[in-house]
């Protein structure tokens, strides 16, 4: 493909990505269910190695979801499915694209903007004036469950612009998700145009490119900006994040929700300790840390900070 720089005109409404339920026609295992058996087994596998509670009212999402590999593996019950995936070659060769079906991914640019005015507003600010982020050290961004990039390469266009106001500021982003398949879609850059229009007219100017053909109706993410993004996978069950520097900010939007309590607890507990002190943590519109022993204050509408000296 050959891209050009163009300014983009906002176009339609972002939509969801992910997998849901298709209707198929006759195949090995038409007519087939799952059965109760087989679904509190792949749900509490699901839970084991992934910390996603899929409740019983998910039952038939997740048939509907894994019907694909059955069809794909010529296996013709659901039973057969789970004796290929608890086996040996069945967690070397299927666990990852199992993850990559079960698990849902929807995002968008400037998703909850709110938090990004934050970002520029407050915590930058805040941040260089105390410490010297950016400038003693680069400042770095964690982008937790980051799904097709759109959050990930926000982040990077809102601290761009930051550092164009800020002479010598330096910033990382690290990107992270369970699925390979969004990350591969991710690290590409590449997206549908009708699905940045939430991007300022300005952004679009210097941080989007557009294919030659407008027919395909593309624009893709522009070099520079691109490489200041990592993209890896991650796992929240690993007992390793990887993560070998403190962080400055987390933004785990709309993750933890998939999670029970004692989960949503243990794994914000991980994400502090991989916090610098006085660092923070965003998390989305319908999370909250209430109920939970973790050692974060609220600054604003579900934003937190790690105090300094912890």
């Amino acid at each position: 493909m050959t891209w050009m720089f163009a300014e983009m005109t906002p176009a339609g409404e972002t939509m969801e990505i992910g997998c849901e339920a298709h209707s198929y026609g006759k195949d090995p295992v038409a007519g087939s269910g799952m059965s109760e058996k087989d679904f509190k087994r792949l749900s509490a596998f699901i839970y084991d190695q992934c910390g996603i509670k899929i409740s019983n009212a998910k039952k038939t999402m997740l048939e509907a979801r894994l019907h694909r590999r059955l069809r794909f593996l010529s296996l013709k019950s659901f039973g057969e499915y789970c004796e290929y995936l608890f086996s040996p070659r069945g967690m070397e060769e299927e666990l990852v694209r199992m993850i990559d079906l079960v698990t849902t991914n929807k995002t968008d640019f400037f998703r909850e903007a709110a938090h990004f005015d934050f970002l520029r507003e407050t915590c930058l600010p805040e941040m260089v004036d105390a410490g010297g982020a950016g400038f003693r050290k680069k400042l770095t961004v964690w982008s937790a469950g980051c799904s097709t990039g759109e959050e990930p390469y926000t982040l990077a266009m809102v601290l761009s612009e930051f550092a164009e106001t800020h002479p010598g500021f330096q910033y990382q982003v690290t990107a992270t998700d369970i699925s390979t398949r969004v990350l591969e879609t991710a690290a590409l850059g590449i997206y549908e145009a009708e699905n940045i229009a939430p991007v300022p007219t300005a952004m679009k100017r210097k941080y989007l490119l557009r294919n030659r053909d407008k027919s395909k109706g593309l624009v893709r993410i522009v070099p520079e900006l691109r490489a200041c993004v990592k993209f890896r996978r991650l796992n929240f069950m690993d007992g390793d994040f990887g993560m070998r520097e403190p962080i400055d900010i987390i933004f785990c939007r709309n993750v933890i929700i998939y999670f029970d309590k004692a989960t949503q607890e243990k794994l914000l507990n991980r994400f502090c300790r991989h916090l610098a002190p006085g660092g923070y943590v965003f998390l989305g519109h319908s999370e909250t840390i209430f109920g939970l022993n973790v050692p974060l204050v609220q600054v604003s509408p579900t934003i937190y900070r790690k105090p300094r000296g912890r």
